[in-house]
C-alpha cells in the first residue's frame, strides 16, 4: 500500500512540471443592433472539422463578444435569430503564432419576409458523437425522447438493452453503472428503474457511454459507465421548461415534469420536479419439468401470474451557486426521491405427474406495499486558480436511502377434486436504511500542446442496516418464523486516488489515467434465537490503469483510430451479502451471499472513425468472478442467488451509421455482434456456456416543414446466451411525430411504442440439476402517449456554473 502511495505521488509530481497551456481568444463586436444581450442575440463559436458547437456566449450590451481559453485549431463564428439573417464568419485559425484575434465587426442585417426560406447554418448537434473516451448521445436529436423518460431514452441508446426486471446491460456485459451529471445514482434493478422513470427525457441533455471511463470516475462498473448529463442554463434572468404526458397501453399512465432556473449576477437558483404515476400489468407464465435420474419426466410446474402494480414516483431537486469572487464558487443542493405503490400479485400454481395429470393446484394471493424514501444534500466549492483553466474543486455528500415493505402471502393448495387440503398465511415486514458519506477533492491544470493533468482524492463511508421480521399466522396469531427473519449491518470505507494526463504530438493524443483504492467492509448477520450470529471482514488494495491512444490517419482528422484498456471492478450490491433467505412465493425465494466476492474486468477496444459519419469498434472483455444472478433447484424449491462466475470473455464487433438520406431525412444505425463464453462451477452443474447474439438499432429523423417532424425507429436482438440464461429474441418499431405550436415555444408530439408488440420478453434457464425451466413475460410495451412540453424565460448575459461531482459509485450498490 505505502510503495502504491509513493507511486503515485512521484507520478503526479513529475507529470504537474510540465509547463502551462497556451490557449487563444477570439474577440468581436455586433452593430446594428440595440441593445444586443436584450434581443438574445445568441455567439456560436463551432469547429470547423464537424460544426461541432465549442461554446456559446451573449454578447455585452454594447455588442461585443469574447471566447476565451480557445484551444489551437480552426473555428468559424454562427450567429442565428429570427429577426435577423444568419451569419457566418470566415474560418477562424488559433495558433501558436496567433493566440489573439480580432474580428471585424459584424453586422446583421433585418430579417425581410421573402427571405424566410434563406438557408440557415446547420449546427444542430449528431445523435451520436465520439471521443477519445467515450460516445455522446445527445437527447434532443430523438424527436421521440421529450415525449418519455431517461429509461426510455436509455432503451433506444446504441448497445444498451433493458431486461424485464430493470437490469441495463451494455454492449452484452452486465455490472454497468449508472451516474447523473457525473454523480452515481446509488440505485438498482426496480429502483433505478422507478427513478429513471420519473426523469422527463426534456431535461435531459446527453448520454455519455464508457466502457473505459477515466481515472478520475470511481472504477466500479465492469462493464463500464452511463453517465445521464441533465440541461443546465448558462444564462441571466429567469426561465424553464415543463411537460406533461399521458399514455395509453393496458392501462392509463401520466407523467409531468418541470425545469427552473435563475441567474443573476452572484447568484444562480436551479430546481426541478417530477411526477409519475405508473399503472403497469405483467402477464408471467413459469414452465419447469424435473427429471428422474435417467432423465425421464418425474413431474411438472405451471404456474401463471397476473401482476398488477400501481405506484406514485415524486423526485425533486433544488440548487445554488453563490459567485463569491469571479474565481470562486460555492454551491449547495438538495434532492430527494419519494415512491409508495402497491403490487397484487395472483398466482396459480399447478403441479402434475409425467402424464400431465393434475395432482394439486395452489393459489397464492401476493400483497406488497412499498415506501421507498432518498434524501440527499452536496455542499461544493470551486476555484479557477488562472484564466487558462487551472482549477480546484471539492465535493461533500451525504445520502440516506429508507425502505419499508410490507407482504403478506396467502396460499391455499387444492386437490383434484376442489378440496383445500392446505392455508397458510405469511407476514413480512422489511425496513432498511442505508446512510453513505463521500468527501472529493480535485485538481485541473492545463500543459502545454493540449496537454491537461487532473489529479484527486476521494474518501466514502456506507452503513447499511436491513431487517426482515416474518411470521407465520396460526389460528389468527402471528408467531415469528426464525428461518427467515434476520437482521443484518453491513459497513463499508473506500479511500481513493488518481491521477490522468492528457497530451498530443503531432497526429497522436494520448490519455493516461491511474487510479488507486483500498477498500475495507464489515458484515454483521445478528442472527435471532435460532439462528446463531456471524461476522465478516474484508480488505483490500488495486491499481486500476486506462490508457488511451488516438492517431489521425490524415492531417485533417477525417480519419482516426482509437486504441484503448481499462480495468474495472465490480463491488457487490450491500443487499446482496445477506445471507438470510426471502421468499418471493411459496416456490420461489431470494437469498444473499456473504461470500461474494469482488469481481475484475479487463476491457480492450480499438476504434475506426470516419469524420461523424460512421465508426467501427472491435471489442475484447475478460471478467474473473462476475457477479450474476444464480439459479439453483433445491427439493423443487426455486432458489435465486448472487454468484460468482469464474471466468467470463466478451467478444464484440460493432459498427455505428450517422448519415442524411436527403435534406429532410436522416438515419442513424448502430449494429452489434457478440459472443460470449461464461466458464464456472456451479452448485452440483459444471456451467460452461457459449453463443452468439446479433442486435440492431436503427433510428430514422424526418423534418417535414419548418414545424413539423417525425421519426420512426426499430430495434432487434437474437437469443442472448447469458450465463445460465438464454433469453429470447425480441424486437420493436416505434413512430413518433411532433409539432411547434405557440410561436416556438410549444411543442406536441404523439408517439406509439412497440407498434407490433414484439416486446415480449421469454427465455430458459440452464445447468439446473434434473430440471428444466423457462418463462414467458408479457409486459404492458405497447402504447401510444401525448406530450406537450412549454419553454418560457429569457436569456441574458452567460454565466459559468460548478457542476458538483461529489458521491461515486457506492450509490449504484443501493439495491431494491
Amino acid at each position: 500500500m505505502k510503495i502504491k502511495i509513493q507511486f503515485l505521488t512521484g507520478l503526479i509530481c513529475l507529470i504537474t512540471n510540465f509547463l502551462n497551456a497556451q490557449t487563444g481568444t477570439i474577440k468581436g463586436s455586433i452593430s446594428g443592433i440595440e441593445n444586443p444581450s436584450g434581443n438574445s442575440i445568441l455567439v456560436t463559436l463551432l469547429t470547423v472539422k464537424d460544426n461541432s458547437i465549442v461554446k456559446t456566449q451573449i454578447p455585452e450590451d454594447n455588442g461585443s463578444f469574447e471566447f476565451l481559453t480557445v484551444k489551437e485549431g480552426n473555428y468559424t463564428i454562427v450567429i442565428e435569430n429570427e429577426n435577423y439573417k444568419p451569419y457566418q464568419s470566415k474560418i477562424i485559425t488559433i495558433s501558436k503564432e496567433q493566440l489573439t484575434v480580432s474580428l471585424p465587426t459584424i453586422v446583421l442585417q433585418k430579417t425581410e419576409a421573402n427571405s424566410l426560406k434563406e438557408v440557415v447554418v446547420q449546427k444542430k448537434k449528431a445523435f451520436v458523437e465520439n471521443k477519445i473516451d467515450k460516445t455522446v448521445l445527445n437527447v434532443d436529436a430523438l424527436i421521440s425522447a421529450a415525449g418519455g423518460d431517461a429509461m426510455d431514452v436509455l432503451e433506444k441508446a446504441p448497445g444498451i438493452i433493458v431486461d424485464e426486471n430493470g437490469t441495463i446491460t451494455f454492449k452484452g456485459k452486465s455490472g454497468v453503472a449508472v451516474f447523473i451529471d457525473d454523480k452515481p445514482t446509488y440505485l438498482s434493478g426496480a429502483d433505478l428503474e422507478a427513478y429513471l422513470k420519473s426523469l422527463p427525457a426534456s431535461t435531459l441533455n446527453q448520454i455519455e457511454l464508457m466502457t473505459n471511463p477515466p481515472a478520475k470516475y470511481d472504477a466500479a462498473g465492469g462493464a463500464g459507465i452511463i453517465n445521464i448529463i441533465t440541461k443546465k442554463t448558462k444564462v441571466k434572468g429567469f426561465n424553464g421548461s415543463a411537460t406533461s404526458r399521458v399514455s395509453q397501453g393496458k392501462r392509463a399512465q401520466t407523467r409531468e415534469g418541470l425545469n427552473l432556473n435563475y441567474l443573476n449576477d452572484k447568484v444562480r437558483l436551479f430546481g426541478n420536479a417530477g411526477y409519475a404515476y405508473q399503472n403497469a400489468i405483467n402477464d408471467l407464465y413459469i414452465f419447469r419439468r424435473f427429471k428422474n435420474p435417467d432423465l425421464t419426466t418425474k413431474s411438472l410446474f405451471d404456474q401463471y401470474s397476473m401482476i398488477d402494480r400501481k405506484a406514485q414516483n415524486t423526485n425533486g431537486a433544488i440548487g445554488m451557486d453563490y459567485y463569491v469572487t469571479e474565481k470562486s464558487t460555492i454551491g449547495v443542493g438538495l434532492s430527494g426521491i419519494f415512491k409508495s405503490g402497491n403490487q397484487r400479485s395472483d398466482v396459480n400454481s399447478i403441479l402434475s405427474d409425467a402424464s400431465h395429470v393434475v395432482d394439486s393446484t395452489i393459489v397464492a394471493k401476493n400483497r406488497e406495499k412499498e415506501k421507498f424514501k432518498n434524501g440527499s444534500i452536496n455542499l461544493n466549492y470551486r476555484y479557477d486558480i488562472d484564466s487558462i483553466g487551472t482549477k480546484y474543486t471539492m465535493d461533500f455528500d451525504y445520502l440516506r436511502y429508507s425502505t419499508g415493505t410490507n407482504q403478506r402471502f396467502d396460499n391455499t393448495i387444492y386437490q383434484p377434486d376442489n378440496s383445500i387440503s392446505n392455508q397458510d398465511e405469511l407476514l413480512g415486514d422489511l425496513p432498511a436504511k442505508i446512510n453513505i458519506y463521500s468527501l472529493k477533492t480535485d485538481y485541473s491544470h492545463p500543459l502545454k500542446n493540449d496537454g491537461l493533468i487532473e489529479t484527486g482524492y476521494k474518501i466514502s463511508i456506507s452503513k447499511t442496516d436491513n431487517v426482515a421480521d416474518y411470521r407465520d399466522v396460526i389460528n389468527g396469531v402471528a408467531l415469528p418464523n426464525y428461518d427467515s427473519s434476520n437482521h443484518f449491518k453491513y459497513n463499508e470505507m473506500i479511500n481513493a486516488a488518481y491521477v490522468n494526463f492528457n497530451a498530443s504530438y503531432k497526429r497522436f493524443t494520448f490519455q493516461t489515467g491511474l487510479r488507486l483504492e483500498n477498500t475495507y467492509s464489515k458484515g454483521n448477520q445478528l442472527g435471532n434465537p435460532e439462528k446463531p450470529a456471524s461476522q465478516f471482514k474484508k480488505s483490500y488494495t488495486n491499481l486500476f490503469p486506462t490508457i488511451f491512444v488516438q492517431y489521425k490517419l490524415d492531417s485533417i482528422g477525417n480519419n482516426q483510430l482509437v486504441l484503448s484498456y481499462g480495468k474495472r471492478i465490480n463491488r457487490p450490491y450491500f443487499q446482496d451479502l445477506n445471507p438470510f433467505v426471502s421468499p418471493l412465493d411459496k416456490f420461489t425465494f431470494y437469498s444473499g451471499n456473504p461470500y461474494l466476492n469482488p469481481s475484475f474486468a479487463y476491457n480492450y477496444e480499438l476504434s475506426y472513425r470516419y469524420k461523424g459519419l460512421f465508426s467501427t469498434t472491435l471489442s475484447y472483455g475478460d471478467t474473473k468472478d462476475d457477479i450474476n444472478e444464480t439459479i439453483e433447484i433445491n427439493n423443487g424449491i426455486y432458489y435465486s442467488r448472487p454468484g460468482n462466475i469464474g471466468k467470463s470473455q466478451y467478444y464484440s464487433i460493432n459498427f455505428t451509421v450517422d448519415t442524411p438520406i436527403y435534406k429532410w431525412w436522416k438515419t442513424n444505425i448502430y449494429s452489434e455482434v457478440t459472443h460470449s463464453v461464461f466458464k464456472s462451477k456451479l452448485y452440483t452443474e459444471d456451467l460452461n456456456t457459449s453463443g452468439t447474439f446479433w442486435s440492431s438499432q436503427i433510428n430514422n429523423s424526418f423534418t417535414f416543414s419548418k414545424n413539423w417532424s417525425g421519426e420512426l425507429s426499430g430495434n432487434y436482438q437474437t437469443k442472448i446466451i447469458a450465463t445460465q440464461f438464454i433469453l429470447g429474441a425480441r424486437g420493436s418499431v416505434n413512430l413518433a411525430v411532433k409539432t411547434k405550436i405557440m410561436e416556438g415555444k410549444g411543442s406536441l408530439k404523439f408517439s406509439v411504442n412497440d407498434i407490433f408488440y414484439g416486446g415480449i420478453v421469454h427465455g430458459t434457464i440452464n445447468n439446473l440439476q434434473l430440471t428444466d425451466a423457462s418463462w414467458v413475460n408479457r409486459r404492458d410495451s405497447r402504447f401510444a402517449a401525448l406530450t406537450f412540453a412549454y419553454s418560457f424565460g429569457k436569456a441574458f448575459k452567460s454565466k459559468e456554473q460548478h457542476d458538483a461531482t461529489g458521491a461515486d459509485s457506492e450509490k449504484n450498490r443501493v439495491k431494491d
